[in-house]
């Protein structure tokens, strides 16, 4: 008997019914006779978390053992493809390891001195902050992440982390570099000069209004609201109550809109994707669950799908599809996802590079 698999059912997204083979890591639609059967249901091309940290907990960078668990998780829980949004720890080595999932790196955060989660970040004022972009650009794989906005002490709330020029300054220095970059952004005050900068992607965007998600619309400006942290506001909030009470009633704020704001930006045609931001305070492992809030703010079943599997993959420059001689990393589920997004908690298959790890 040869190595080759084979898998029957319904191929996402295109809906159809197919015999679908493996082969030296790839897919084939060519029979093979004598292919291992790994059973019927739907084939969804593998789940993507556009926003997590493997190597990062809520300490800090974390040893390679628990990277190795890290990945693990995400990987049985289907999402085989990670963009890793900002990690202090050293995981190149997972690319060694055919049996994790692939990680696309966005380097270490670049956040302002003293304003941002201790240990997670290269803390930097804004004359140092294009020459750190050029330097995680090299270390990343096509993204860099700033720090958009936190807590400023004397402010006692969310402002942005860096002068708008300086915004301005950090994006034109990593599109020279060949890469997109992306921020994290709370509240409302920092997002104007970013979005009006061209940065590529928005993270969490609770603050957006109509003006600017028609502007990130317009220009193509991605967003990953992270929807599961999203829930995590009212503790943020309690956890900075007495020392800064007017952060913690804008997070309250931020919270109670969150429906709205992010279901405006749907609405409005800017382009969302699945992340869980797992790996600091959460999880990993959550892409279900995520993939099940973005239907509950008012995506389609298809577009929820979608936004964690063949349109997240499309826009970070994966394969979509699951064409002919393409890699062999999908899902297989004994029901129909479309039909009930609960379905994607539990995976009959997990096959990655061509091999079964799940």
């Amino acid at each position: 008997m040869s190595d080759a698999l084979r898998v029957r059912g319904i191929v996402l997204p295109e809906g159809e019914h197919r015999d679908l083979y493996v082969t030296g890591g790839t897919v084939t639609y060519e029979p093979i006779a004598d292919a291992t059967d790994l059973g019927s249901g739907w084939i969804v091309p593998g789940l993507v978390d556009a926003h997590c940290h493997v190597g990062l907990d809520a300490n800090g960078a974390v040893d390679e053992a628990t990277q190795e668990d890290q990945a693990r998780a995400d990987r049985d829980a289907g999402a085989l493809l990670l963009r890793d949004c900002g990690s202090p720890a050293d995981t190149r080595w997972i690319d060694d390891r055919d049996d994790l999932p692939r990680l696309i790196r966005a380097g270490r955060h670049l956040a302002r001195t003293r304003r941002y989660i201790r240990g997670y970040a290269h803390e930097i004022e804004p004359d140092q902050l294009a020459a750190y972009v050029a330097q995680e650009a090299r270390r990343g794989d096509g993204w860099v992440k700033i720090v958009g906005d936190w807590i400023e002490r004397e402010a006692g709330d969310l402002t942005p982390s860096w002068p708008g020029e300086t915004v301005h300054q950090a994006v034109a220095e990593a599109h020279a570099q060949g890469v997109r970059m992306t921020a994290h952004v709370f509240g409302e005050p920092a997002l104007p000069d970013l979005i009006a900068a061209g940065i590529d992607c928005i993270e969490h965007g609770t603050g957006l209004s109509v003006d600017l998600v028609e502007q990130m619309a317009a220009q193509g400006t991605a967003l990953v609201p992270t929807l599961r942290n999203l829930e995590n506001f009212p503790k943020y909030a309690a956890a900075g109550e007495a020392k800064f009470p007017a952060y913690a009633s804008r997070m309250r704020a931020l919270h109670e809109r969150r429906r709205e704001t992010i279901g405006g930006a749907y609405e409005a045609g800017v382009a969302i994707y699945a992340g869980t931001d797992a790996g600091g305070v959460l999880p990993h492992g959550l892409i279900a669950e995520e993939v099940q809030l973005m239907a509950d703010y008012g995506m389609t079943p298809h577009d929820a799908l979608g936004a964690a599997s063949w349109r997240a993959r499309e826009w970070l420059g994966r394969p979509s599809r699951l064409d002919e001689g393409v890699p062999a990393d999908f899902c297989l589920y004994p029901a129909d996802p479309l039909a009930d997004l609960r379905v994607l908690s539990a995976p009959a298959r997990v096959v990655l590079r061509g091999a079964v790890v799940g």
